[in-house]
């Protein structure tokens, strides 16, 4: 018995990643910008647990963008190269951008970033060049499914896809290298990776790859009065995301289990303290997929891009059979989810 659920884990991951960060939005929505106090008066007494009532319950532009990316990579013509892959992302965040069930408080950055995509400007014209807000990596998990043997994309090409698809909307070096660190942990963890020595294995990536810049995806994107090459260009992003991953490993050596996981590791606003606080609350509670996003929920940051990118990682390491059935048929973009997850499942 215990083998067939392991195997029924396995091959949902995907899914359950997929549906994790999905979840972990929807807890977290109600959340973002309010203080911890406020949030466990508003939930009382330790924070939400439960799916809002709401028929479905409602997820936000992180969730919404995932799909964006997820569809994208679906539709683009194999194998994926950045001529290949630019139309179908730009159509995707053009049609996110434009579309009436964009009113959930999106961000700034992405907007703008879209608008100038929809000018027909070329892409790294488009973006927003100081930008490194979490909207790139919070949608960045569609990426982390690709394998060598679902899409004939190995872990460099996977980099490569990865900060491609920041870099339509976020120019800044440290966004490109914060969504290649998420597209990285939920690769490692759909793959069996062990979540107690992840931070490890993320700093030795981090350090790997700090001075390849992926110049066929990402051409002229270098190109800044501060930045005297390509690679010069690209460190400054991996070195801001190895001091949050250095505070991610020191929040780890003395867990707080109650206290505000953004005075840890970072509010989550900007990408590398998402993907760190993200982190730190999925590591919390890696075998409790349902406290680790409600730790990420009560949080005074950016909580609703925390939980949903906590969600993903639980989801990537469990599978879809640790969440809730019941969730299931109540989340919002269930069917759209359900068709990404089974093509990468």
């Amino acid at each position: 018995m215990q083998n067939s659920i392991d195997r029924s884990l396995r091959t949902q991951r995907a899914s359950g990643c997929l549906f994790g960060l999905a979840y972990g939005d929807a807890l977290g929505a109600d959340t973002e910008f309010l203080s911890v106090d406020e949030i466990l008066h508003r939930y009382p007494p330790v924070g939400p647990r439960e799916l809002a009532q709401s028929s479905p319950a409602r997820v936000t532009d992180d969730t919404q963008m995932t799909l964006a990316v997820g569809e994208a990579l679906l539709q683009a013509e194999q194998p994926y190269t950045a001529k290949t892959l630019e139309d179908p992302l730009r159509d995707a965040f053009i049609a996110w951008n434009e579309s009436p069930e964009n009113n959930r408080a999106p961000g700034m950055t992405c907007i703008h970033a879209c608008e100038y995509l929809a000018c027909g400007l070329p892409w790294y014209k488009a973006t927003i060049n100081h930008s490194k807000g979490c909207g790139a990596n919070m949608r960045v998990a569609p990426v982390g499914l690709l394998t060598a043997s679902n899409s004939g994309v190995t872990a460099q090409s996977r980099a490569a896809i990865a900060q491609f698809q920041a870099a339509l909307t976020h120019g800044h070096p440290t966004g490109l290298a914060a969504a290649d660190l998420t597209a990285y942990v939920v690769a490692d963890l759909v793959a069996g990776g062990e979540p107690a020595d992840l931070p490890e294995r993320l700093i030795d990536y981090a350090h790997s790859q700090r001075s390849i810049y992926h110049a066929d995806w990402l051409g002229p994107l270098w190109h800044r009065p501060a930045a005297s090459s390509p690679a010069n260009f690209i460190e400054r992003g991996w070195d801001e995301c190895l001091i949050a991953l250095e505070r991610l490993h020191y929040a780890m050596q003395q867990i707080d289990r109650q206290g505000d996981p953004c005075l840890a590791t970072g509010a989550g606003w900007i990408a590398e303290e998402a993907l760190a606080t993200g982190l730190y609350c999925f590591l919390m509670y890696p075998e409790d997929p349902i406290s680790a996003i409600q730790r990420a929920a009560v949080s005074s940051g950016d909580s609703d891009s925390i939980a949903c990118l906590t969600g993903a990682f639980a989801g990537a390491h469990l599978g879809l059979a640790a969440w809730p059935a019941e969730w299931l048929e109540r989340i919002e973009y269930r069917e759209r989810l359900a068709r990404l997850g089974d093509a990468w499942d």
